[in-house]
């Protein structure tokens, strides 16, 4: 175990942008090869002969066991470190990529999506405690918010590569460059990071770690922030799930490149996600609301019929997920009192199990009438995550006002 005199890394320094350089990496790596396969879903339809609901569980299915798995590799990173974990996980990740280049059964793509849902857990559990561990108080939202832009680059470029990659090679033969590519970045993020700084040890009992979630949970400034990441989620990437489907059908009816393209739109969120240590410096939860409302008002707008429109749409709904995102995750970073890592992955078993129910949750929606009715049930969600952030900003006062926390982040 690091002394707890160890120095924190500064905002600025040559360490700083290599921990910084390593996590980009490695959201590239997490986030390319868990949506890969999205634009591609009435592809695997088609080619595996099952329903467009039915392929959509290949994206589904991962995002379950991901938030899942959150609860187990959370307090192994609390009890064993943080960098062990999340090489092990980013190999496993490649490696399990590689072997769906050979399935031929649906099942056995579920399977294998399935298990690297587990891999996938390792960056969400282990990435802002490890920042938490390693930089500054005062450099830590600044590199969450890289860090973040880089799930969304990963995001978009992973979208992209992958149906660019399956409309000119195919489906298999993407799998095969999609993990290749990824076993090289592995390597050259163990090269960049260093072992956190300040890591603290915690007890690896199952008594301990239901403890530290039942603290978590119980603790006014957390759990709101928690579910307020897993509806965000739940409307924003379930949005594109629908939209897929929308825009393959008459009159757009655009194949896998094209619907790939649509999710360069999410480098809206590679800008929002840069800009929230600034937003955080003024108010933390009124950065949250407006990240809310602006992605309300991307929703309102794909109801166009005009693909530029709607293209714009998913930018600002971009913009102000990922706004929402940095700032909400940070947050519960800062307010955990011990076993960050456990209260983080808690915040993205919201966030991904959010994503695994939305696509229920908007499909009777979508069979009832459609974009606009799945629309209006997002709405309706983003209404309620308005209400919570009204929550935290209240809640945040009494806290500090009661603990009289001189160095309380600002709400």
């Amino acid at each position: 175990m690091q002394p707890a005199s160890t120095p924190l890394i500064e905002a600025g320094t040559s360490a700083y942008r290599r921990v910084c350089l390593a996590l980009l990496i490695a959201s590239l790596v997490i986030f390319a090869n868990l949506y890969a396969i999205h634009p591609l879903l009435p592809l695997i339809a088609e080619h595996y002969q099952v329903s467009v609901l039915k392929a959509a569980n290949a994206f589904n299915l991962t995002s379950l066991t991901l938030g899942l798995a959150l609860l187990v590799i959370g307090p192994l990173s609390d009890a064993w470190g943080r960098r062990n974990i999340l090489l092990c996980g980013l190999l496993a990740t490649a490696l399990l990529t590689l072997a769906m280049a050979w399935t031929s059964h649906y099942h056995s793509l579920l399977v294998l999506r399935a298990l690297l849902g587990v891999a996938l857990a390792v960056l969400p559990a282990t990435a802002v405690a490890y920042l938490g561990d390693t930089v500054s108080r005062n450099a830590l939202i600044g590199a969450v918010g890289l860090y973040i832009s880089g799930n969304t680059l990963g995001g978009a470029g992973g979208r992209l590569v992958g149906g660019v990659l399956a409309d000119h090679f195919g489906l298999h033969m993407m799998f095969l460059l999609v993990g290749g590519v990824s076993l090289g970045g592995v390597l050259l993020i163990a090269w960049l990071l260093p072992p956190p700084g300040n890591f603290q040890r915690q007890t690896l009992a199952p008594r301990n770690v239901f403890a530290n979630f039942g603290r978590h949970l119980r603790h006014p400034l957390l759990w709101p922030a928690m579910l307020l990441g897993g509806l965000n989620f739940l409307i924003f990437v379930n949005l594109y799930t629908y939209l897929t489907f929308r825009l393959s059908a008459p009159p757009w009816q655009l194949g896998a490149s094209a619907l790939g393209l649509l999710f360069l739109s999410y480098l809206g969120g590679t800008f929002s996600a840069a800009l929230s240590s600034r937003m955080a410096a003024r108010s933390q939860t009124g950065g949250m609301a407006l990240g809310v409302g602006i992605l309300l008002l991307g929703c309102l707008l794909t109801l166009a019929n005009n693909l530029g429109l709607i293209v714009l749409g998913l930018v600002i709904n971009s913009f102000g997920f990922f706004l929402t995102h940095s700032l909400a995750n940070a947050w519960v970073n800062q307010h955990a009192e011990q076993a960050k890592a456990s209260a983080t992955s808690l915040y993205s078993v919201c966030y991904y199990l959010g994503a695994a129910v939305g696509i229920y949750y908007l499909q009777s929606f979508w069979q009832w009438a459609g974009w606009p009715a799945v629309i209006g049930a997002a709405a309706l969600v983003l209404l309620v995550n308005l209400a919570l952030i009204a929550l935290l900003q209240w809640r945040s006062a009494s806290y500090n006002a009661d603990n009289s926390d001189p160095e309380a982040m600002p709400s």
